[in-house]
């Protein structure tokens, strides 16, 4: 089972990890306003008791720096999180195993493995484009984990600020006016890190066809193959490996 912690929405899937897609129906419920542990706690495992028949440790992608379970930063979660260990609440609530990692992270693990980052050399950035950015790093397909590259400074404030894909709704800017954001937060990833492939996810990677020709970079530009799902198909397959 993967669970992914969004800014708007909590989403639950069982993974078939051996086809490497969600199986069946992915599920979902609103984030709770505001999102302390004592409110997204019920949330989690109401998802997880709708979805039935799975076994071993369940994954949770998380929008924070995640070690050890713990819970680092809460750019886009309630600020309650900060210090707890999420991985142990979560089994508490789940009466099972649970493996708690950075949202963007398990996206970038999944897209990896079986998505638009398979077979990729160098190095790869997953962006996930939603509530905030996040970034996966990966060199040689090996996880740099907890990139947090939504953060970086951009025009005098994080980065996330002026090209999250909320920015565009937000600020209803047409594809044309965001992309051009997006295209300058590219850049400054570019100039620090030198990738070979982005790859940009998030929901609104389904919608990649409206604005792919607005964007430019010197690396090479992928669309997420699992778009929406990809936090629950990381989380899932993270969670597999951990408990092997």
């Amino acid at each position: 089972m993967g669970i992914d912690v969004g800014g708007s929405s909590v989403k639950a899937g069982l993974v078939d990890l051996e086809a490497g897609r969600v199986g069946g129906e992915l599920i979902s419920a609103p984030t709770p306003r505001p999102s302390p542990p004592t409110a997204l706690m019920p949330v989690i495992a109401g998802l997880a008791a709708r979805l039935p028949g799975s076994a071993g440790t369940v994954g949770i992608a998380f929008p924070s720096v995640i070690k050890h379970g713990i819970v680092h930063t809460a750019a886009n979660i309630d600020p309650a999180w900060i210090g707890t260990d999420g991985a142990a609440l979560a089994a508490r609530a789940l009466g099972r195993p649970a493996l708690l990692l950075n949202d963007a992270d398990a996206a970038g693990v999944a897209e990896m493995r079986w998505g638009a980052g398979r077979g990729a050399n160098g190095i790869v950035i997953m962006v996930t484009l939603g509530t905030g950015i996040g970034t996966a790093l990966f060199c040689d397909g090996r996880l740099f984990p907890n990139s947090e590259l939504g953060h970086l400074e951009l025009r005098g404030m994080d980065a996330e600020k002026w090209a999250s894909a909320h920015v565009r709704t937000a600020e209803r800017l047409d594809f044309a006016a965001w992309s051009a954001r997006v295209n300058e937060y590219l850049q400054r990833l570019h100039d620090l890190f030198w990738p070979d492939v982005f790859i940009l996810g998030g929901a609104v990677s389904e919608r990649f066809d409206e604005f792919a020709a607005l964007l430019r970079s010197p690396a090479v530009l992928r669309p997420a193959h699992f778009a929406g799902q990809a936090g629950v198909v990381g989380a899932a397959l993270a969670a597999a490996e951990a408990s092997v």
